[in-house]
């Protein structure tokens, strides 16, 4: 618009001495110029937008990685189908463990206990956590059943695949699905060892200081103390995967208890404000 503008402007007379034909020509001789200049400049705006197009693809296809990476690394929550026994013995340790705390929920199954450990980590110190549990075990197996077992079967060979075998059949209901598996005690191989591939509680809370706290330091305690079994209970908290190595102590630096909580999946922490530390 500008150009045509300038050129209905012009005179038809040459001023200062200019020819009509000259002056036409000059005019024709403009008009192209800024035609050509025109043209130029806007074919060269689009040469900027192809610098800028590269990064903003790779920006997206980035993020997309990294959203398809975190959801494959997250597997699906394993499903339970609890027996009529399982919710049997479900419900008898969770009424234990909240008689022990003082604490009540009117949740059932797995749920309750969940419901009742996670209120136990928060609200009470660390140690006041496994003493807890050592009670809840306590009460829920009578002192004389106990006292039986510790007397006739002293630590062996045999005790030790006993109380494997035992644990695989009578505890899934708590840990999950687990297996016997064999180990070296003084050069001999003994079926002494139970292998839980993923456990339910871990699995559920998603909290290493529960697993510690409110599993693994009561349990080795009440196993060793009230059976006379030593025990270790040794969790892989990578793939959640745990072992009980009967007849083995529990090393005094244990790296389970230097393990820290899992940053963004812990659900006790995140969802119940449950403080992490062992």
């Amino acid at each position: 618009m500008e150009t045509t503008t300038l050129v209905l402007l012009l005179p038809h007379g040459g001023a200062g001495g200019v020819r009509p034909a000259a002056a036409a020509t000059a005019k024709r001789s403009y008009v192209m110029r800024r035609c050509c200049s025109t043209v130029r400049a806007v074919m060269a705006r689009p040469q900027e937008a192809p610098a800028s197009a590269p990064a903003k693809k790779t920006e997206t296809a980035a993020m997309m990685s990294t959203v398809q990476t975190e959801t494959a690394a997250a597997p699906p929550a394993t499903v339970y189908r609890d027996s009529w026994f399982d919710k049997l013995a479900i419900g008898y340790l969770s009424r234990n463990l909240q008689e022990a705390s003082g604490l009540k929920n009117e949740k059932d199954g797995y749920e309750s206990l969940i419901d009742t450990a996670l209120a136990i980590s928060r609200i009470f110190s660390l140690d006041k956590q496994s003493e807890i549990v050592t009670q809840a075990l306590e009460r829920a197996l009578p002192s004389y059943i106990l006292t039986m077992i510790k007397v006739m079967m002293p630590p062996s060979r045999f005790s030790r695949e006993y109380f494997a075998a035992f644990t695989t059949i009578f505890f899934p209901w708590l840990v999950g699905p687990c297996e016997v598996m064999e180990s070296e005690v003084e050069g001999r191989k003994e079926k002494n060892v139970v292998y839980i591939p993923k456990c339910r509680f871990l699995e559920s809370t998603n909290c290493v200081g529960m697993c510690t706290n409110l599993c693994k330091i009561p349990c080795q305690k009440f196993i060793q103390d009230s059976l006379g079994m030593k025990v270790y209970m040794s969790p892989n908290f990578e793939d959640m995967s745990c072992e009980m190595i009967f007849g083995q102590q529990p090393p005094e630096d244990d790296p389970a208890l230097k393990q820290p909580c899992f940053r963004t999946k812990c659900v006790a922490k995140q969802n119940h404000g449950v403080n992490c530390s062992i």
